[in-house]
């Protein structure tokens, strides 16, 4: 096994997965990484044909051919792997042909294994920081066309409203100025992530600290605490991440949540955005409140969506920007009496 390891060195490091098979399909090498996946030491997984491992034996087979047929690389997904008394784990498979020679044998393919739910949060991922692009242009493309006329409308008002005799008349131009501010702030809103972010060390649970004082000002709801100590600063932007968290806390304190809280834990070898991390910091902010409805579920990041009445739909999609500019992202699963939005966030 000291050999099989030195000649697998790059593979002994990695987090996902991987098997290296022979041309009958027989498993001749298994990193750490799929030992804590399949359950099953690398000594018990060698020798053993690996479609024995899985449900769909022969689609398998089909996959794992054409992989030796074609220089390409050839994804199976759904493949479910059988564990003896648990239930069964749905994987998604990537086979890559490679041409290495171990122990006097000749090793034919690769197999990555990643359990499909991990698949589809990346995918869920990538759709999520394609959208938000595409939204943030939009939305600084649109304010800028509308503060424009902003100016001449109030501009206006103002001027009529010196030529009213009437004071009843004048209500009527004020409408016209409140309404004109409003929108105005509604823009300067639409504008504010794109300032350049001012980096520092930042105590996360000094944010949490400050937001938790400012939802129990604006709301009284109570909100818990359970926080990891030995989390380390965060390099970022101090102002960014209050108002993402603040946005998220303050929507549920508006939607009727009546308990709120904020938990820190340190997570280890973590994928976010594609990219992995040794260590990261997960925060999660859950209340009790009615949950996001069902409808909005998939646009609940999307600018001017809102679930409640007389929302802007701006607060969710103003902290997916902070934090994504932090390298993060937020997740979130609702339902109603608990709804969880999870902080992902790189920690050095």
């Amino acid at each position: 096994m000291a050999s099989q390891g030195l000649h697998f060195a790059g593979l002994e490091l990695l987090a996902t997965a991987v098997v290296a098979l022979d041309e009958q399909f027989v498993v001749r090498y298994a990193n750490p990484a799929a030992e804590n996946l399949l359950a099953t030491g690398a000594k018990s997984l060698n020798g053993l044909p690996f479609l024995q491992l899985f449900v769909e034996r022969q689609a398998l087979e089909r996959a794992l051919s054409d992989a030796l047929s074609t220089h390409w690389d050839y994804s199976a997904q759904n493949v479910t792997y059988s564990r003896a008394g648990r239930e069964p784990l749905p994987l998604a498979c990537t086979m890559t042909r490679i041409e290495t020679s171990f122990s006097n044998m000749r090793l034919a393919l690769l197999a990555e294994l990643r359990p499909i739910e991990e698949q589809l949060r990346y995918a869920r991922e990538e759709r999520l920081i394609f959208e938000q692009q595409a939204n943030r242009e939009l939305i600084r493309n649109l304010a800028h066309e509308i503060k424009n006329p902003l100016g001449g409308l109030r501009g206006s008002a103002q001027l009529l409203e010196r030529e009213l005799d009437k004071p009843e008349l004048r209500e009527y131009t004020q409408v016209i100025i409140k309404e004109a501010d409003r929108l105005q702030r509604l823009m300067d809103r639409m504008l504010t992530p794109h300032r350049t972010p001012r980096v520092e060390p930042v105590g996360i649970h000094e944010v949490l600290e400050r937001v938790r004082s400012l939802v129990r000002a604006e709301f009284g709801v109570e909100i818990q605490r359970d926080y990891d100590p030995s989390i380390p600063e965060i390099v970022g932007d101090r102002e960014q991440l209050i108002q993402a968290v603040l946005n998220i806390a303050r929507n549920a304190a508006q939607a009727g949540a009546k308990r709120i809280s904020f938990r820190t834990r340190a997570v280890r070898q973590i994928t976010i955005l594609r990219q992995r991390h040794k260590l990261a910091l997960e925060l999660q902010v859950v209340d009790d409140g009615p949950g996001v409805p069902e409808e909005i579920q998939d646009r609940i990041f999307n600018p001017l969506v809102s679930g409640r009445e007389g929302g802007t739909g701006l607060g969710l999609s103003l902290a997916q920007t902070f934090v994504q500019y932090h390298q993060g992202v937020i997740e979130f699963e609702s339902r109603p009496g608990r709804t969880t939005f999870r902080i992902l966030l790189p920690l050095t």
